[in-house]
């Protein structure tokens, strides 16, 4: 959802100090458009928790466990090479493998930095392997569903088609392991020699690599 582009802006010096008034800054008034937004969805869907996965949330972790407290953080781990080719993949035209090892770190780094100031218990956060979650899916998803408290599907292992139009680049992945509507092996781990010598700590901080 690319919840934290949502901005709030004072229209004039008026209206910001009648919200200031109200112990309102800016940051706080984002907060409610954030959780309003949010909300308007759970009731929408029908559903008792709503799942908001857009990567670069983990640059604003500190951020939404502000908006919500109780809010639980499921931290997914894939190899870091995996991540970079993907990267580089999905728009080979943009980027290098190069720049997309790059430009993929810091995102690395950002959830990293997540999951080390996670607080509050293991009630709050959960840790899972994408390379796991590809090979034995049906006992991530139980463990993962556990973890958030809610009722193991197997519709969650066979989740359907999607369209063109509820596909999209930019909204969710959208290549064709996706669109097969099931869940597909993860690519084969690279070899050691295969690890740019930048991503060598990642994997090691990741228990990827020795």
């Amino acid at each position: 959802m690319h919840i934290r582009r949502l901005e709030v802006d004072f229209g004039s010096k008026l209206s910001q100090r009648a919200m200031s008034a109200l112990d309102l800054e800016r940051g706080d008034l984002e907060h409610l458009l954030w959780d309003r937004v949010m909300h308007r969805e759970l009731v929408g869907s029908g559903k008792d928790v709503l799942v908001e996965k857009t990567p670069s949330n983990a640059f604003v972790h500190r951020r939404i466990r502000d908006c919500w407290p109780d809010a639980r953080f499921v931290f997914l781990l894939r190899h870091p090479v995996s991540i970079a080719r993907s990267w580089h993949e999905g728009d080979p035209g943009k980027r290098t493998f190069d720049e997309a090892a790059a430009d993929a770190l810091r995102y690395m780094k950002a959830v990293e930095n997540a999951r080390n100031a996670a607080t509050g218990g293991d009630e709050h956060h959960h840790t899972l392997r994408y390379e796991d979650l590809t090979a034995t899916p049906e006992k991530e998803l139980r463990d993962l569903c556990a973890f958030l408290g809610v009722a193991f599907e197997p519709s969650m292992l066979d989740y359907g088609r999607r369209d063109d139009t509820q596909v999209v680049k930019g909204l969710g992945d959208w290549r064709d392991k996706i669109r097969t509507g099931q869940v597909q092996r993860g690519r084969p781990l690279p070899a050691e020699d295969e690890i740019p010598e930048l991503l060598r700590p990642m994997c090691a901080a990741w228990g990827y690599s020795t």
